[in-house]
């Protein structure tokens, strides 16, 4: 039995909150997908999105995509996770134009082990260079 809420406000057809948790069977799903300008759920998408899977311009859960995202496994413009890949990416592992982490790879590293063309601050920092020695 799922828990479902859509907001009677909506923006050009698409409800402001949608609140999705759990299966439901009429619907034939598995997870709760939420849909909605805020979207919280095991699946969310939308402007803000809030789930174990999210898809967003704000996106936060353990896996996540979106322009600002944060999670366990987080990709986007400015990403923050376990594992992040972004333009300007932080985390245990980083990968990005501008990254910072554990691990940290990209143009701009700075990190434990920091891999990079510009390294800032790292226990063990390699450039390109040293990597094709």
């Amino acid at each position: 039995m799922g828990t479902r809420y859509t907001s009677n406000m909506n923006f050009r057809g698409i409800p402001l909150i949608v609140i999705a948790f759990g299966p439901e069977a009429d619907r034939d799903e598995r997870y709760g997908h939420a849909r909605g300008i805020i979207a919280i759920g095991d699946i969310a998408t939308g402007v803000i999105a809030v789930g174990a899977v999210s898809r967003g311009l704000l996106a936060m859960g353990a896996v996540s995509i979106g322009l600002v995202s944060s999670g366990g496994v987080a990709t986007g413009g400015l990403a923050a996770g376990g594992i992040a890949l972004g333009g300007l990416a932080s985390g245990g592992v980083a990968i990005g134009i501008v990254a910072a982490g554990g691990i940290a790879i990209g143009y701009m590293a700075s990190g434990g082990l920091a891999i990079g063309i510009k390294v800032a601050i790292g226990g063990l920092t390699l450039t390109l260079k040293d990597l094709f020695k």
